[in-house]
């Protein structure tokens, strides 16, 4: 079994008829058998506020905080390693590959970045300061300290942070580049695609073309906001979906398909640079990944 050794999940119990803090798991669980929290509570996987373990019989309490850490039966090891580029105090840059998920999430919990970092690093404290999809390479920054974590997360949500990617896709020669793609995105369906819908933009995309294959480009993306999906939905739309996309702009694979690692998602998180807020001075990261035709 694969226990997640980072930072616990929390939940404040709901308002509910329970008895016992077992009961409301359960209840608000019903995939976790009911052995399985047993199991977890007897090997001090579920903790109150304080970090005490809490057992079988402790009293249910609406609002009442409970941490768990996540366990994952059998979990798929992803035969790609990270790469660690940059650490200091407050900052840790990697480089993640393909198919590897930033944070716990599935079927993944200690093949993540974030917890083979942690391992790796000795560091409870890391956080991804973004995310990049699963099936994307290339760089991630964390937060190395709580106490500045807050400023490295600002720059993020104000915009104040220079991302640029590049990709390999179909050409579209009877488009005029660079070209800005501006639209609104909202759920699809199935639940983890996205797609372009009426209304006001909420994603703005800067795309430039930086080489010439044949009936395959090179793209350089610039995203200025952080959707979901973002750069492979604008990219689909404009009728060049990301070489070995499985979710753009066809469904070609459920979400939880086998992964076929000799067919990754053209698609590299290539280059960050921002004004460190803690300093002033100006900081720039480059992947060391490429991506072949």
């Amino acid at each position: 079994m694969s226990a997640s050794s980072i930072r616990p999940s929390i939940l404040h119990l709901p308002a509910g008829p329970w008895s016992s803090v077992l009961d409301c798991l359960c209840g608000h669980f019903p995939a976790i058998s009911r052995d399985t929290w047993l199991d977890r509570m007897a090997r001090g996987r579920v903790l109150d506020a304080d970090n005490q373990p809490i057992g079988p019989a402790h009293p249910y309490r609406e609002g009442l905080r409970v941490q768990y850490y996540r366990e994952v039966l059998t979990e798929t090891r992803i035969p790609f390693e990270e790469a660690v580029l940059h650490v200091d105090e407050h900052l840790v840059v990697a480089d993640k590959p393909h198919f590897l998920s930033v944070m716990p999430a599935g079927e993944y919990v200690e093949e993540t970045l974030q917890a083979r970092l942690t391992r790796r690093l000795g560091n409870p404290h890391l956080v991804p300061l973004h995310r990049i999809d699963r099936h994307t390479a290339g760089l991630v920054l964390f937060s190395a300290n709580p106490q500045s974590r807050g400023a490295y997360q600002a720059l993020f949500r104000e915009r104040r942070i220079d991302k640029r990617y590049e990709a390999i896709a179909p050409a579209l020669p009877e488009l005029q580049f660079p070209l800005q793609r501006a639209t609104r995105l909202v759920a699809s369906e199935p639940f983890f695609r996205m797609q372009e819908g009426a209304g006001e933009a909420n994603t703005e995309t800067r795309i430039e073309v930086i080489e010439r294959n044949g009936e395959l480009w090179r793209y350089r993306l610039f995203p200025v906001t952080g959707k979901k999906h973002q750069l492979r939905v604008h990219m689909a739309a404009l009728g060049a979906g990301i070489c070995n996309d499985s979710f753009y702009p066809e469904l070609l694979d459920a979400r939880d398909a086998a992964d076929d690692y000799s067919r990754p998602l053209k698609l590299l998180a290539q280059a960050l640079r921002f004004v460190d807020p803690l300093c002033g001075v100006e900081r720039s990261f480059e992947s060391r990944l490429t991506l072949d035709w």
